[in-house]
């Protein structure tokens, strides 16, 4: 997988900079353990941490070729190319010579035969950066889905970027500013594109080649999601969705280095498990997670109505899985260990979701004690229509974000502790509005399309462009944390291109959610996982975890250093503490006590000024 750095700069010599190069490039170690590698020449410096998956022993980067005249062409590169095999071929037949087998190398002759064409051709994971000397140009091309980061920052006479913003930032040139409108996307879930937290930074969008040169940057989306009439029938579109998932789950198992499935005993992960079962040679290697004593203690609530095990070890025995089930121990959710690790992947507090950020952590961690790649079930929700409120009217039509109506909303908020006077000044409602706005006016529509057909057009529109981003940046940050590759399969973009465009009477022909995908699996899995309702990944009910987040509340707000007190309404605060453990809502309400104190470690250890 791996994390790349570079700094480009007109106006220096930057093979005289390599100390700094090196700093900005072992932030990503953690990302790329097995390797580490820096180019720097001219006005050039890019740097490599690698994950070896595709032939470990060769494909070392930044990798270089040198043209007829004597200049350069560098790239460094994260991800995976799941059609390199039969660009390889393509390349050698026109005269190419290969001294790897390794997809870099493939991206690398590509661009010299195709230049910027090559993100057509491509099909894959994937973010790097190419410097052509020759050109004096820095290409930074991000996958079409967004699944791996690539964040730049302009500067005056170039530009600084990397897989993730630590990498950027350790640039001594920088201060870490936040603005009103940095803070705004902590504090809420719109996830705008190209937006980065810090101030002056962006991220590369999904689809988008970025280019460096003298004249400055210049942007280019190569790929979109695009509104395209769809002729098949219901047999025909349930047979291609099925092909499309057989085909890209057997190009994803190309591994050279142990692989698994993450398996939840859901219809999306099973799914995965049950077509890499199939084209595989051997027993599928698996992994679940659950916390200790889950069984005895889950109370079902408004999202989860069962527990995942029983379904998990359904499958295990339908496909005869290699399987391990991976139990936590909810105290471990809190130690310092673990959270400084979760902040230091994230480098912005994690907003949402409560304890499922550490834990993912720590489930990531225990598989990569036996696997280095790991296929995973996300972003099927967000394709065939899985949440509830593709399936709410009330969501469907409040013209804003379906998953911050009412009935979704409380799960997604944490703010209840900040002071009424900043978060007017924020104007959050004011953000999200005109985010909303910027997003229905990017919505493709064919001529004619009826006002529901549009409406749940632009519903899944927003889950594939924004709310899937952020699930997408948790798995990488989580898993890249642990030198753990995830894979997703249902991020296809040929995949998502079709399934995109099949109207919503198909994705919902049975009455219920995500039918298109069920049918098109349904010969692969037992019926009780079939049919079983979309269940969220799980969070702890343990008090533990909730009365240690309380002790470390109350250290808090005895510390009048905390640099987040300012921005608390701390009889709020103490009035939470004084409620009885269980007296808070799990895991909707929980969520304002985590964003404290993640926000309280953010503004501290990452010397934060916040410039609101």
């Amino acid at each position: 997988m791996c994390g790349i750095a570079g700094w480009i700069d007109f106006e220096r010599d930057l093979a005289q900079e390599r100390t700094t190069a090196w700093a900005m490039t072992d932030t990503m170690a953690c990302r790329g353990p097995d390797d580490a590698g820096l180019w720097a020449g001219g006005h050039a410096a890019l740097g490599h941490r690698r994950l070896a998956v595709i032939d470990p022993a060769h494909g070392r980067q930044p990798m270089y070729s040198t043209m007829p005249d004597g200049t350069s062409q560098v790239i460094t590169f994260s991800g995976e190319i799941y059609n390199f095999r039969e660009l390889r071929a393509e390349l050698e037949s026109s005269g190419h010579r290969f001294r790897t087998r390794c997809d870099t190398e493939v991206v690398l002759h590509g661009y010299a035969r195709w230049g910027r064409d090559l993100v057509d051709r491509i099909n894959g994971m994937y973010a790097f950066a190419v410097w052509d000397q020759g050109r004096q140009e820095l290409l930074l091309v991000r996958d079409r889905m967004g699944v791996k980061p690539l964040y730049y920052h302009p500067t005056p006479t170039g530009v600084l970027f990397g897989s993730e913003p630590k990498a950027v930032l350790a640039h001594p040139s920088l201060r870490r500013r936040v603005t009103a409108e940095g803070l705004c996307e902590v504090l809420d879930m719109v996830k705008t594109p190209g937006q980065a937290v810090f101030s002056g930074m962006r991220e590369v969008l999904p689809g988008e080649v970025v280019t460096v040169g003298h004249v400055g940057v210049t942007r280019r989306r190569y790929w979109t999601l695009q509104a395209r009439e769809h002729t098949d029938d219901l047999e025909t579109t349930i047979t291609t969705v099925r092909g499309l998932l057989t085909d890209t789950v057997r190009r994803q198992l190309v591994s050279d280095v142990p692989l698994c499935t993450l398996l939840s005993g859901g219809l999306d992960s099973s799914a995965v498990t049950a077509l890499a079962a199939r084209a595989g040679g051997g027993p599928v290697r698996t992994f679940s997670v659950d916390f200790s004593g889950a069984g005895s203690r889950f109370q079902p609530d408004a999202v989860r109505g069962n527990t995942d095990a029983p379904y998990v070890q359904e499958m295990v025995r339908h496909v005869a899985a290699d399987h391990t089930e991976v139990l936590l121990d909810s105290a471990d959710l809190a130690a310092p260990a673990v959270r400084a690790a979760v902040l230091g992947a994230t480098d912005t507090p994690p907003a949402f979701w409560g304890d499922m950020w550490p834990s993912l952590y720590l489930f990531f961690r225990q598989v990569r004690q036996h696997c280095t790649v790991a296929l995973s079930g996300e972003a099927a929700d967000e394709l065939f229509g899985g949440y509830r409120w593709f399936h709410r009217s009330a969501a469907v039509d409040a013209g804003t974000f379906p998953w911050l109506t009412p009935g979704s909303a409380r799960y997604f908020g944490g703010r209840g502790l900040f002071d009424r006077k900043l978060l007017n000044k924020l104007d959050l409602p004011g953000y999200r509005s005109d985010r909303y706005a910027e997003a229905r006016k990017e919505v493709p529509a064919l001529p004619g399309e009826d006002g529901r057909e549009a409406e749940l057009r632009l519903v899944t529109y927003l889950n594939l462009t924004r709310f899937v981003q952020t699930l997408l940046d948790r798995k990488d940050r989580m898993s890249m944390a642990t030198g753990l590759e995830v894979r997703v399969p249902f991020c296809d973009h040929r995949l998502v291109d079709y399934v995109f465009n099949v109207p919503w009477a198909m994705k919902s022909f049975d009455g219920r959610e995500k039918s298109l995908l069920r049918a098109a699996v349904r010969d692969l899995l037992p019926e009780s996982v079939l049919s079983r309702v979309k269940t969220p990944y799980p969070a702890t009910q343990d008090p533990v975890y909730e009365q240690l987040l309380r002790d470390e509340l109350a250290a808090l707000l005895a510390d009048n250093s905390a640099p987040v007190r300012e921005l608390l309404d701390l009889e709020r605060a103490r009035d939470l503490l004084r409620r009885p453990v269980g007296a808070v809502s799990q895991p909707y309400d929980r969520g304002s006590l985590e964003l404290v104190l993640w926000m309280n470690t953010w503004l501290a250890e990452y010397g934060v000024s916040l410039e609101l």
